[in-house]
């Protein structure tokens, strides 16, 4: 999957954010996706099958390799599954929406094969 461009945004009055069509479609229209939280306050958003495919990139490293163990179980413990609704919006967690700092406007870029949130 190849996600790109920078889509700005606004929050609506519930905390949901709106996908763009475009996004939508790339994503191949999921009814679920993943919101963990990414480096510098940011927020990363996956499709199950990426998600599926960072976790099998992170199971490469060596079960007593301590640093991965604690990395792995930090990250999977973060992420949270959010519904896509009918028009395309998901509701932003609100212990993700603290960490990465969102207000009403944010900007939501495609990164490959994920997306990430800003404020």
């Amino acid at each position: 999957m190849l996600l790109t461009g920078t889509h700005p945004r606004s929050l609506d009055d519930k905390k949901r954010l709106g996908l763009p069509k475009r996004i939508r479609e790339q994503l191949g229209e999921p009814a679920t996706l993943f919101v963990t939280p990414g480096p510098d306050q940011s927020l990363w958003i996956y499709t199950q099958a990426e998600l599926e495919r960072l976790a099998a990139r992170l199971d490469e490293a060596p079960a007593t390799d301590a640093e991965a163990r604690v990395f792995r179980r930090l990250y999977f413990a973060q992420t949270e599954s959010v519904d896509v609704d009918r028009t395309g919006r998901i509701l932003v967690p609100e212990r993700l929406m603290k960490f990465a700092g969102l207000t009403q406007e944010v900007v939501l870029l495609g990164v490959r094969d994920h997306l990430e949130l800003w404020d």
